[in-house]
């Protein structure tokens, strides 16, 4: 069974690895597609975006790397998922996370959606935070892959 772990990824954090490793130990085959929404304002690329997971999933053989622009359902369906995998930090979550897979599921009876509670120790963690972190200096590199890190680092001019 292969399954959808969408996202903006910018950048993909070890909150997000926590997820995509675990679900790659339940389903044959995970595909993380990246969204690339041209309204919304990224700090990397979705060629960068992609290339920072596929570095820090080397080592998971039953990843898929894509992207997509339109709704959620559809690069489900045109990736032949039959699951929408969304990783859940912490009650506040729930709520909107809940509304769009009731919504997904209006969209597209077929499609079901899996939450996932991320572990504790990423339970406070995002990529809006990471940006954050990084931009004013601070020390970021316990929260994502060693490959990210220094892409924050040229991107914020620091060594």
């Amino acid at each position: 069974m292969r399954v959808l772990y969408p996202g903006s990824f910018d950048p993909i954090t070890n909150g997000h690895l926590n997820i995509i490793k675990r679900s790659s130990k339940i389903f044959d085959e995970v595909c993380v597609a990246i969204l690339n929404n041209p309204g919304k304002s990224s700090l990397f690329t979705v060629e960068e975006r992609m290339k920072m997971i596929k570095d820090s999933c080397y080592n998971i053989p039953n990843i898929i790397v894509s992207s997509f622009n339109s709704l959620t359902v559809d690069a489900a369906r045109e990736l032949e998922c039959s699951i929408i995998i969304r990783g859940l930090r912490a009650v506040t979550d729930y709520e909107s996370e809940m509304q769009m897979a009731l919504v997904n599921k209006e969209l597209n009876d077929e499609i079901e959606t899996f939450f996932m509670v991320a572990d504790g120790e990423y339970s406070f963690l995002s990529s809006s935070i990471i940006k954050e972190i990084a931009s004013f200096g601070g020390d970021f590199e316990s929260l994502v892959p060693e490959n990210v890190s220094r892409k924050l680092l040229e991107k914020y001019g620091r060594k």
